[in-house]
């Protein structure tokens, strides 16, 4: 066999980095539970400053801001010793209410190392797997990645470009959220239209206790959440019917499409933005 050595050095290079990339999303994730990105948003710090304010041990923190610092995830100040975040790594790393929520993101990373032996599994029997199968870590960061893209584009865009829609809801309408999740979508559009009435629906009955709960830190009375299949639920006469990014992975998305048009009795607007679960969402 004849190895050239320069692709052999260019895949190498490839696979090294996807593998310090790998290693680098466990810190990422440990880092976002500390708080260490918070902080550095605030402030220029020290590896000694970073522990005392995070109350953490400054040996640890001092590996976890090189190793950050040269994956160029935080910045490096030589002649100070200090470490910060710019404006646009704390917008991605340290603002969870923002448009972007790349912590977020990693806990997904997290649920796939869970689900590895059941997910190995299927690929020799062909079986699917629930959405309530997966790790509570995949349901939290599918939250918090997805309400990100919701902030930034929700009301300001999607809503706009469905005819009379924000018209109706301005004015007081009825719409359901199918695979709701955690009820991101539905409590932000029911902030924005106190005047109407939103039901989020999902199958995963943890993601509607949860769901619940944040409605009730949002102070938004006009939703309500049921434990409902998206072939299944009850309700109907919507204006407005959602998919917010989970119709794709349902697993019957054309019954979910044809009983959203059963139930709106031929009314209802039909808004899809496509996301994750098998049956409902986890947001």
């Amino acid at each position: 066999m004849t190895v050239d050595e320069s692709r052999l050095h260019e895949f190498l290079h490839k696979a090294v980095g996807d593998l310090g990339a790998a290693m680098s999303a466990v810190l990422m994730s440990i880092g976002d539970e500390l708080g260490f990105y918070k902080a550095l948003a605030k402030e220029r710090l020290s590896p000694a400053d970073l522990a005392a304010r995070t109350g953490t041990h400054e040996r640890y923190v001092r590996e976890w801001l090189n190793n950050q610092a040269a994956g160029g995830y935080v910045h490096y100040d030589a002649a100070s010793g200090q470490y910060y975040l710019d404006d646009e790594q704390a917008l991605c790393l340290a603002d969870p209410g923002g448009p972007v929520d790349l912590p977020g993101a990693y806990l997904i990373v997290q649920d796939l190392f869970h689900i590895r032996e059941q997910a190995t599994e299927n690929f020799r029997n062909g079986a699917g797997m629930e959405w309530g199968d997966h790790h509570r870590c995949l349901f939290h960061g599918t939250e918090r990645f997805f309400r990100a893209g919701y902030n930034a584009n929700l009301l300001s865009s999607w809503l706009p470009a469905l005819d009379g829609v924000q018209e109706k809801l301005s004015r007081g309408g009825k719409a359901a959220d199918i695979g709701c999740g955690h009820g991101a979508s539905t409590i932000l559009l029911a902030k924005a239209f106190p005047n109407s009435e939103f039901v989020g629906y999902d199958y995963h009955p943890q993601s509607i206790e949860t769901a619940r709960e944040r409605a009730k830190q949002a102070a938004a009375p006009n939703t309500r959440f049921e434990i409902a299949d998206a072939t299944a639920y009850r309700d109907g006469d919507f204006d407005l019917i959602a998919f917010f990014d989970c119709l794709h992975d349902m697993a019957n998305p054309e019954g979910a499409a044809r009983h959203a048009h059963d139930v709106a009795h031929l009314r209802a607007g039909f808004a899809g933005a496509q996301r994750t679960g098998p049956g409902r969402a986890g947001r």
